[in-house]
């Protein structure tokens, strides 16, 4: 491999590290929004488990800065580079819990098939602890998605 090449993959990576980075600090924003506005017969699990899940992806954010520390790249540090950084969208307006489970989930798997493809571009580079990491995070927002869809799975009407 050549110096060029090295440069090349470790310039790919960190940009990867970032828009992960940033995309776990608008997932966390979005899950501030639907805990604080919840609503309905389900209330206080909802306000819990967004509490609960948001925590989890904001601790993220600290593992994914590191890992670009570690590979000699500058993470994200600017909040007003997370925006442009991020694939994920912040949620806007007034949502049902019915949109902000379904929201969640969206950003969920938007995450979890970058996180594949990182993985992947971090295992070809001979970077296995980026691609462990991913391997890592993607189990994590699988098992949010897979809460998320069970609350959507039976159809009860308790979710307005």
């Amino acid at each position: 491999m050549t110096a060029a090449t090295l440069q090349n993959d470790q310039t790919t990576l960190v940009a990867t590290l970032n828009r992960q980075q940033a995309n776990a600090l608008v997932a966390y924003l979005n899950y501030k929004k639907y805990h604080w506005l919840t609503f309905g017969p389900l209330f206080r699990d909802l306000h819990l488990l967004f509490e609960e899940q948001g925590a989890e992806v904001f601790a993220t954010l600290d593992e994914l800065a590191e890992r670009s520390l570690m590979i000699d790249g500058v993470p994200v540090a600017d909040p007003a580079q997370y925006l442009p950084t991020a694939t994920v969208k912040p949620s806007s307006g007034k949502l049902s819990v019915r949109g902000m489970i379904e929201e969640a989930i969206v950003t969920h798997e938007l995450i979890i098939a970058e996180m594949h493809q990182d993985a992947d571009l971090a295992a070809n580079a001979g970077d296995i602890g980026t691609a462990d990491l991913y391997t890592r995070l993607v189990q994590m927002h699988q098992k949010h998605r897979w809460f998320l869809k069970e609350l959507l799975k039976h159809g009860d009407q308790l979710l307005s």
